[in-house]
């Protein structure tokens, strides 16, 4: 168990650095890194790591398409979700693991399908409205458009919350949502302190409006920025939720929040 620490809260967050000898100069492909454990159907820990003088842990989460292992039509079992007064169908990453401050975000639109700058920064800012509303709290900050080339940050954090289209090695994964923060100890002490959001354009292709045959973005990202407040999968029973761990083409029904997902929402803010 960790030891207690104290926490300093910044609220700005450091703008992509062009320079950075650290970040690879062009999009790596995504994947599973070797020391991390699984500790749910599409839940990885990867360990722990030092940010700003805080001792500080990761968490991965996956969001497949049906059939992956582990998932409706797949061969595995169903994460677990902390019980509730108002519905079983929602998981948190951990008690009090929350946003404390508001930050800022970047978005690298650059994607093979076409979808515009302004439709991405917009929808996703949208889709953090929805959850802000549900739990009337203003918990992230404003997003910015960034050229940089963007790295999800799997082995430590670097300080800038990041959202790109790439390559998501683990197969079946349509976006992938990465968290640093601390999950354990008081109650108290926990905090969030970094996200990183991944959308795959190699193996899917992607849509503004519901096409039968694409990934709906806005399905998915309401999904992924569901993971960035604090929020896990809830059990495969609870196919209709927000947070529900897999999604399909031409789905559009996580476009809003089910009463899983406002619970869990509220049990964090």
């Amino acid at each position: 168990m960790l030891s207690a620490v104290f926490l300093v809260f910044t609220p700005a967050v450091a703008a992509p650095n062009e320079n950075a000898s650290d970040k690879a100069k062009e999009n790596a492909q995504v994947s599973i890194p070797a020391n991390a454990k699984k500790i749910a159907p599409g839940i990885y820990h990867l360990g722990f790591a030092i940010h700003e003088g805080k001792v500080v842990e990761g968490i991965m989460a996956f969001h497949h398409r049906p059939g992956h292992s582990g998932g409706p039509g797949g061969s595995g079992g169903t994460s677990g979700s902390e019980p509730t007064g108002d519905s079983h169908c929602y998981s948190l990453f951990a008690k009090g693991s929350k946003w404390k401050g508001v930050e800022s975000w970047y978005l690298n639109p650059s994607n093979s399908e076409g979808l515009s700058d302004s439709f991405l920064l917009g929808n996703l800012q949208s889709n953090i409205q929805k959850w802000e509303d549900e739990s009337a709290t203003n918990i992230l900050g404003d997003g910015a458009i960034t050229s940089v080339i963007l790295v999800a940050d799997t082995i430590s954090p670097d300080g800038v919350n990041e959202v790109y289209f790439g390559d998501i090695a683990d197969p079946d994964s349509i976006a992938v949502t990465i968290v640093w923060g601390i999950f354990s100890g008081p109650p108290g002490n926990r905090i969030l302190v970094e996200w990183d959001q991944v959308y795959d354009d190699v193996t899917f292709d992607w849509s503004s409006n519901g096409e039968a045959d694409k990934m709906d973005f806005e399905n998915i990202s309401t999904h992924e920025m569901g993971h960035s407040l604090g929020l896990s999968h809830p059990d495969n029973t609870c196919t209709a939720e927000t947070m529900f761990a897999f999604a399909d083409e031409g789905e559009t029904n996580k476009r809003t929040l089910e009463i899983g997902d406002t619970t869990g929402i509220n049990k964090l803010y």
